[in-house]
């Protein structure tokens, strides 16, 4: 039997035993190893943690199974599929389960030097990728990230790769703060301080962001982020915030000329071009690249792991208090 995770209602988990899936022609079947429980996107369907009428409310639906971080091993190939072979480890955005079925296009190669439980957090970091790129940042710019989640660590990272100075992180957490300050963060501050603005001023000379990514979901929080940016700055919403935002358009967008820049991760580019070669393979690749040469890390991020039966109980303490945890990992293995 197969076995997966699902939001059964609001606030309610199982793990449920289901058939066990066979890859048709042109699929793959894979054994999952690890994966990672997305802590925003996956507790906003849990807690029904949105406005009613929302996109979020559109595609929440229950039962569901929640997930698209996930770790495994090829066991099978379909007819058809080449490239793949028996015994290959994968990153796929397959869900909750100990068993996947996805096409050899969904599958991508894991380096032997990127364990498992840091590799599962590949897809949380792809999204941060394409949101870094999105705001087109070059080298020398000032950039703050509000939100110091997992996707908001990977982008400040990312952000730092690419050039930008300094690279500022901002967060109400004191845990993701020291996370932060371990991932080479320039500067870390408290998202309550009441000198915020002096500090990020003092930071960049003066001269305020260049570019604020925002990576807390938290509407209300959006025209402070945007205060300090400068004259023609821009932020770019990595985030998928859970319900509107409201501020004057002229205050906080045409009189300073600011940019506002969406990132979803489906806003990658389907097929490489010559203009834009950034796909979700050219950025997986490249992350895990960043990953295995250890410029990119994680693996200090990773507070809990659970067993796959216990899904419950790690869905339950996050609902307890998230900010008391960083990455959430479930083992397959048994």
């Amino acid at each position: 039997m197969n076995h997966q995770v699902v939001f059964t209602g609001v606030r309610k988990v199982e793990v449920q035993s289901c058939e066990m899936p066979t890859p048709g022609p042109g699929q793959v079947l894979v054994r999952s190893s690890k994966t990672a429980i997305s802590t925003g996107t996956e507790l906003t369907m849990l807690m029904s943690d949105f406005p009613e009428g929302s996109k979020w409310d559109q595609t929440t639906h229950y039962p569901c199974v929640p997930g698209y971080c996930n770790i495994g091993r090829v066991v099978e190939v379909g007819e058809g599929v080449e490239g793949m072979a028996v015994g290959d480890r994968v990153a796929s955005a397959g869900r909750h389960t100990a068993w996947v079925v996805l096409p050899p296009s969904q599958l991508f190669p894991v380096p032997d030097a990127i364990a498992d439980d840091v590799a599962t957090l590949w897809m949380l970091g792809r999204i941060a990728f394409n949101g870094v790129r999105r705001g087109q940042i070059v080298t020398g710019e000032s950039v703050a990230v509000f939100g110091l989640g997992l996707i908001g660590l990977f982008a400040g990272q990312l952000a730092r790769i690419g050039g930008a100075r300094p690279v500022i992180g901002v967060d109400l957490s004191p845990l993701r703060r020291g996370f932060a300050r371990t991932c080479g963060f320039d500067l870390v501050l408290d998202g309550a301080a009441e000198d915020l603005q002096e500090r990020v001023a003092e930071a960049t000379r003066g001269r305020m962001l260049d570019c604020a990514l925002e990576v807390t979901g938290v509407p209300a929080l959006i025209p402070r982020e945007m205060e300090l940016l400068h004259r023609q700055g821009r932020i770019v919403i990595i985030s998928s915030p859970r319900g509107k935002t409201l501020f004057d358009f002229h205050d906080f967008v045409n009189s300073p000329s600011l940019t506002i820049i969406g990132a979803h991760n489906g806003s990658h580019p389907p097929v490489e071009t010559w203009y834009n070669q950034w796909t979700p393979q050219r950025n997986t690749e490249l992350l895990f690249d960043f990953m295995a040469a250890g410029e990119v890390r994680m693996r200090h991020t990773i507070t809990h792991r659970y067993r796959w039966q216990d899904a419950p109980e790690a869905y339950q303490m996050l609902m307890a208090d998230r900010t008391q945890a960083g990455a959430v990992i479930l083992g397959w293995s048994d």
